[in-house]
């Protein structure tokens, strides 16, 4: 990328400059900066950060510059060079996502306690701290399977980035390139950042075909339905979606129309009265949760995800079998005859 700076009817070329030369450091100045401003790298899903040079396996010289939990209860490695190349990062992060996969909760407390605690801050709320990030208060949390991995450098080789975009073509992995350049303008210090692997247009893509690919390996090895859907409601289509996303947009376009909980629910014979939890006024789904005897991980809890009908607030199970379509079904017979929603499997 060449950059200008435009002054009257002249374009001046900025040089080009890295972080050698501009005497930034990888750790002391380039991780720092970045642990308090994560976003500014890992663009699209919400990321806090766990621990700094995470090391607690037997080969402490193995370091993970900065371990993350995104929104979506996986975990992220995230490793920085400041080079060119990014030299061996992609295989150093893949070494490191095999050790903390299997990490659990509360090691990702003692982890975060240790972290607060070298920053001089208050290391007791390490665990309400994450519990606040994922928007869980007192329910068990298991971390997904999946490590999301970040390389962030000033630029990559050939050789990196065709390993992983081969690798995120398996359908298994998560690896994102993002690329830092550093400008010095001015006596400023800017940073570019930009996402190239993969390209912000391709993301949603490439994760929808992954999801799917594990979806049907599970699926081949389970029995179990993994059936996705494309849904059209009036101008709006939704595209791959899975069965509790496919029925709770049915239902959302439902009540929109004018039907009771209730009658929804009545259209559903074989669900029992727990379809739906309740509370009277508007509510948040924490202050729901509160007044209702209900595991808070079988329901569209989140706050943008609850109803208001009736002056009371209702909150849908995310808990669906194979009659999922058999389900959605009869909530259509009993839309208004005017409805506009059709679907068709994937």
């Amino acid at each position: 990328m060449a950059l200008f700076e435009f002054e009257n009817d002249s374009l001046t070329a900025v040089p080009p400059t890295d972080f050698f030369t501009i005497g930034l450091r990888e750790r002391q100045d380039i991780q720092r900066v970045l642990r308090r401003n994560i976003a500014s790298i890992t663009p699209g899903v919400e990321t806090m950060v766990l621990a700094e040079e995470y090391c607690d396996w037997a080969d402490a010289k193995r370091r993970i510059d900065l371990l993350c939990l995104d929104s979506e209860m996986n975990l992220v490695v995230i490793e920085l060079k400041r080079t060119d190349s990014g030299g061996h990062s992609d295989l150093q992060a893949l070494r490191y996502a095999a050790m903390v996969a299997p990490m659990k909760f509360e090691q990702a407390v003692d982890a975060h306690r240790a972290y607060l605690a070298g920053l001089g801050e208050d290391s007791d709320g390490a665990e309400q701290s994450i519990r606040r990030f994922l928007g869980v208060e007192d329910e068990t949390i298991v971390f997904t399977d999946t490590v999301r991995i970040v390389l962030a450098s000033a630029d990559f080789s050939k050789e990196l980035t065709t390993t992983v975009l081969w690798l995120n073509s398996r359908g298994r992995l998560d690896i994102r390139c993002v690329q830092m350049r550093p400008i010095s303008f001015a006596g400023r210090i800017l940073f570019d950042v930009e996402q190239v692997i993969p390209l912000p247009a391709a993301a949603e893509y490439t994760v929808a075909i992954r999801e799917k690919t594990l979806e049907k390996e599970s699926a081949a090895s389970s029995g179990k339905d993994y059936t996705r859907f494309d849904l059209v409601i009036g101008s709006v289509s939704f595209a791959n979606l899975p069965k509790r996303r496919f029925i709770y947009h049915v239902v959302a376009e439902a009540l929109r129309l004018g039907l009771s909980p209730d009658a929804v629910r009545n259209s559903i014979p074989w669900k029992p009265a727990s379809m739906f939890i309740a509370a009277e006024g508007k509510v948040s789904g924490t202050e729901l949760l509160a007044t209702a005897d209900a595991d808070g991980r079988n329901y569209f809890i989140r706050d943008e995800e609850l109803f208001f009908v009736n002056k009371n607030t209702y909150a849908l199970t995310n808990q669906w079998g194979k009659r999922t379509q058999e389900a959605v079904d009869n909530i259509i017979t009993v839309l208004p005859p005017n409805h506009e929603v059709s679907y068709k499997t994937c």
